[in-house]
């Protein structure tokens, strides 16, 4: 599920309101450079898949307060800076020390996508109750609003749904909306999304209604346009772990994400620890058919 996300999220950045073009191919053939981020190369993923893996470290370590998940996202930054965060909490990480120390540093009002982008591992909690209480958790610390909260719940709660077998993917508009009445699930969003939390999360469950494959996640997120690489990783993240969709994504896209110390090899690492722990094999599954 990580290696899935982070794919998505690389693919995904090319395109960040950046829409293709003649040279920039939206076939998921290959990752495309960005237009705004000068730093960042082909294949690198941002701070969506980085604080997944945070958010996974801590469910498996069991540090899950929100001190535990503050000094979770901040130690991940801390070992792998990187680019993507808003620049805000950029600055806000860099300066904080320990996790209380973010904690206090933030105005945990925004109801933006942060919470959301981070909240697919704790879709592989045994329960909707457990999983709806852990997401609630961990956006609170940064993502305190209605918006920004029930983003994040729904973002679980479509892998929980996905991964446990709860029903055809066409009935999670139904599913969510009983779940987290706070945000219309029963309009997703086929356009142009972002940045505002619920909006981008109902655009990633408006392409898992629609795609068929792992590869048409990516093809469809980035033709709707907006914050793409937010969208793709939410929806790979049910994706990835849904029978239902065939595992299609191109070797050159496995073969080229970023594989340093916290890269390729490790997040498939980290897929097998969580596939374990959480008694959900299709976690491990990998990319390809």
């Amino acid at each position: 599920m990580l290696l899935e996300i982070a794919i998505a999220d690389a693919y995904g950045a090319g395109f960040e309101y950046a829409p293709p073009g003649p040279d920039r191919p939206n076939d998921a053939s290959r990752y495309v450079p960005h237009t705004r981020h000068s730093g960042k190369h082909p294949g690198d993923y941002t701070d969506d898949t980085q604080c997944s893996i945070a958010v996974a470290e801590c469910l498996l370590a069991g540090a899950t307060s929100a001190l535990g998940f503050a000094a979770g996202i901040l130690g991940a930054f801390r070992r792998d800076p990187r680019l993507g965060y808003a620049v805000g909490f950029r600055q806000v990480l860099g300066a904080a020390t320990d996790g209380a120390d973010l904690i206090a540093r933030l105005r945990p009002t925004s109801d933006k996508s942060g919470a959301a982008m981070r909240a697919g591992p704790v879709g592989l909690l045994g329960s909707a109750g457990a999983v709806l209480a852990m997401a609630a958790a961990q956006a609170r610390i940064t993502h305190d609003s209605p918006g920004g909260t029930g983003a994040a719940q729904g973002a679980a709660l479509m892998v929980h749904h996905r991964l446990r077998g709860l029903g055809p993917v066409a009935e999670l508009p139904d599913y969510l909306a009983a779940q987290v009445p706070a945000v219309d699930w029963r309009r997703p969003h086929r356009r142009h999304a972002g940045p505002k939390g619920e909006e981008i999360a109902r655009a990633a469950l408006g392409v898992l209604l629609d795609a068929r494959s792992l590869a048409e996640v990516l093809v469809l997120t980035v033709a709707r346009g907006g914050d793409t690489d937010t969208v793709a990783a939410i929806a790979m993240a049910a994706a990835a772990v849904s029978p239902g969709f065939a595992r299609d994504l191109p070797p050159a896209l496995v073969a080229g994400l970023e594989d340093g110390p916290y890269g390729r090899s490790f997040l498939a690492a980290l897929d097998r620890r969580l596939a374990e722990a959480f008694d959900a094999p299709a976690v491990a599954a990998g990319p390809g058919g």
